[in-house]
Order: structure tokens, then sequence, then C-alpha cells
């Protein structure tokens, strides 16, 4: 088996998480070839890819809400978020189902883009956003939400509570790390993680916010799959009158016949076949036909 076969296999036979992670990596793969300016050694996403901050420019690519999501602007950009998708997905998923981990990332990349635009645009500030990383804030703090004191095993510092880890990661990519020239990244970290806490707790109150998502899917996948339609069954009527069945006077010449051919049965057991007419020995003939 090659590695394009191996891939294929490792992509059907994955989890939703791991399937996330091959998106993020095809696309990257995709978008250096498109728009990695090589003179410069950075890329330069279009707006119809990439979210701008301008509200007008997103509303015409209202894709864009979901699309930055899926790009990344450098390697190690790409290498740290699939790391930590990886981490907080497998935890995720331990008590979540599938359509919730898309849900919760779709939402909370659009719910912290929403939040990107609004700041910027009060701030007077134009700027261009890609990366998943408000959408692994949002997974990572939902789990840690809902599972705050479950131990992680990490590698040279053994068992580890998982909130630790939260605050660890926040505090270190966000709080130590504030730049202004990043600010966007920044307050799209802490809404993709404020969505994520909001998510656990309308879920554990009975409010699923992911079936805003599957319900969206389902309706546009409902409107290319074509219905069946049920064979039409033409259903035809005979007004005519039957006619009675002459059930009864074949009943009758049966009942006749028989009673004729007992009658000789038991001639014959009395006085033995020759004592019947030539008449009787004649329609016994044809009645054994």
């Amino acid at each position: 088996m090659n590695i394009l076969d191996d891939l294929k296999s490792r992509y059907r036979l994955g989890d939703v998480a791991l399937q996330f992670i091959f998106w993020n990596v095809g696309i990257f793969l995709i978008s250096i070839p498109l728009f990695y300016q090589f003179k410069l050694g950075q890329f330069a996403f279009p707006d119809w890819i990439a979210l701008s901050s301008d509200p007008l420019v997103s509303l015409r690519s209202p894709w864009t809400y979901i699309s930055y999501a899926f790009f990344h602007d450098g390697i190690g950009h790409l290498f740290f978020n699939m790391i930590v998708l990886h981490f907080c997905s497998q935890l995720f998923l331990t008590f979540f189902t599938t359509k919730q981990f898309v849900g919760l990332y779709i939402l909370s990349a659009i719910f912290s883009g929403v939040v990107f635009v609004l700041s910027y645009y009060f701030m007077q500030y134009n700027s261009l956003i890609v990366g998943a990383s408000a959408a692994i804030y949002a997974i990572l703090v939902a789990t840690t939400t809902y599972q705050p004191l479950m131990e992680v095993q990490l590698f040279l510092f053994g068992r580890v509570k998982l909130w630790y880890i939260t605050a660890a990661v926040i505090l270190l990519l966000d709080v130590l790390q504030f730049r202004l020239e990043n600010m966007g990244g920044h307050i799209a970290h802490f809404a993709g993680a404020f969505f994520g806490f909001l998510f656990i707790k309308l879920l554990v109150n009975g409010l699923d916010l992911s079936k805003l998502v599957t319900g969206i899917v389902d309706f546009f996948i409902s409107l290319f799959q074509k219905k069946e339609k049920k064979p039409f069954k033409k259903v035809h009527v005979n007004y005519a009158k039957k006619e009675p069945t002459r059930t009864t006077s074949r009943i009758v010449t049966k009942d006749k016949t028989q009673q004729q051919i007992d009658e000789i049965l038991d001639k014959i057991s009395q006085s033995g076949y020759d004592c019947l007419t030539k008449e009787e020995k004649e329609f016994l003939f044809k009645a054994g036909k």
C-alpha cells in the first residue's frame, strides 16, 4: 500500500477530529502555491478566504466566517493548532458526539469571527484573520468546563488536572504573548473560549446548539437529494354484475352420481359383479374414468 492509499484509509477509518486535521493540513498545502508570496516569505490571503474586519467586506463573503478557521499563515501556526486540536478533541469526544464536535467547531468559529469584526470595527482597525485557534479554544474550554478535575497523563509531567492545562495554554499563548499586531487573533481566542464555556452550560441545561448546524446541513442535503416517487397504482373497478355460480347444482349432481355408485357397489358386494345389468356396468365404467 502506497502513502496515498494509507492516508485515504486513515481518513475513512479515523474519527471526525482526525478528518478535520486532514482538512486543515490539506487546505494548507493547497494554499501554498496559491497564496504564499515566496519573495516576501509570507501568505497573502484574499478577503474572500480570510475574514476581514471590515463588516461590509465580510458580509459580501459570508462564508469567510467559516473558511478562515481552516487556513493558517505558517507551518508553525498549523503544527501547534493541530497538536492542540488532536489533544482536546480526543477528550471532547469521550463525553460528546461527533455532531456536537462539528457543531461546536463551526459555531465557535462564526461567533469568534463576529466578535473579531465588531471589536475591530469599533476600534477602527482593519485587518484579516485566519486560523483554527478560536474553534480549538472552544473545544478545549468546553471539555474543561464539563470535566475540570479530570486528570490527563502528560509526558514529563505525569497526571495533571485538565483545568491546569487549559489555564496554562491560555496564559502562555494569549496573556503573556499579547501583541498589538496580533490583537485580532487574541480577541478571537478569548471569544472561542467563552463560546466553549457557554456551549457546555447550555447543553447541560438541555439546549444543544450543535443542532443548529446539523439542521442546516440536513436541510441543504435534502435540497440535492432526489425524492423517491411512489409508483402510481391505478385501480380498475368492474361494475358489471357477476352471475352467481351454480355450485349448488353441481353439488346435487355429484351427490346423485355418488349415490348411484354406492348402490351399485353394495349390489356387487352382496351378489357379485355378474349380477349387474349392462347399463349398470357401463355406468360404473364411465364413473371409474
